[in-house]
């Protein structure tokens, strides 16, 4: 993986901000890193990014409805940015895939504090702390078993410009002419046009590439109801 010296280094040259052979200025440094920062906390929230999915194992506790992740949580990690699929796994590793729920349809459950088997969950974003909320919440005999959080974390930030970007070596390019576009502001006017273009046409193609091998089918969500009725 590159380092953000490489990329800041080469974004201040493609910006025309800094002559090939160079070194950018301590000041520039920062600066550029600043941003590089920004860039990549934005990009982590948008597409797949699929080497930032991670399985968790959430030990249960009987008649434990909400569990936190996030510093000092129940799982004492670095707060995920989402939790997007989950499953309940069997003392003697049997699985089975629990259903997510939005917010509205865990309000609208009558009960939320049932003891049983797990069937859903409802990831709750809140700013401290990723709450994950069961339904049913489980018994004695689920807090046997583990749930397995498949969740989007957040890439390392970059504190050093020695650092290396948690970013594959593919995506370089793509950041290199992010940060480019974003400090090529106040150039002449075909500096930014050609930063703009390249930044978007290199980061579309790595979204484009950055998919699931396996192929992906859509279905009708049998958990959907539907209202007969008429216009009025």
């Amino acid at each position: 993986m590159s380092t953000a010296s490489y990329i800041i280094t080469k974004a201040y040259e493609d910006a025309v901000l800094l002559t090939k052979g160079s070194t950018p200025s301590t000041t520039q440094m920062s600066s550029g890193m600043d941003r590089l920062n920004d860039i990549i906390a934005l990009w982590a929230t948008q597409g797949l990014k699929l080497w930032l999915q991670e399985d968790l194992t959430l030990t249960l506790t009987a008649g434990k409805t909400t569990y936190s992740l996030g510093p000092g949580g129940d799982l004492n990690i670095a707060k995920p940015l989402s939790v997007f699929q989950a499953y309940y796994q069997t003392s003697t590793g049997s699985k089975q895939p629990l259903t997510i729920l939005s917010r509205d349809e865990w309000t609208r459950l009558s009960q939320n504090n049932i003891q049983g088997a797990l069937n859903s969950f409802f990831p709750d974003k809140q700013i401290p702390l990723f709450l994950v909320n069961f339904y049913n919440t489980p018994d004695a005999q689920a807090a046997t078993g583990t749930v397995h959080l498949i969740t989007r974390t957040a890439p390392t930030t970059v504190v050093t410009v020695n650092d290396t970007i948690q970013f594959p070596p593919e995506w370089t390019i793509a950041l290199r002419w992010a940060l480019a576009d974003e400090l090529a502001s106040g150039q002449p006017a075909e500096v930014q046009a050609r930063c703009a273009q390249r930044a978007g046409a290199y980061r579309t193609a790595l979204e484009d590439w950055d998919v699931e091998d396996a192929p992906t089918y859509f279905t009708p969500d049998s958990r959907m109801s539907q209202a007969t009725g008429r216009f009025r």
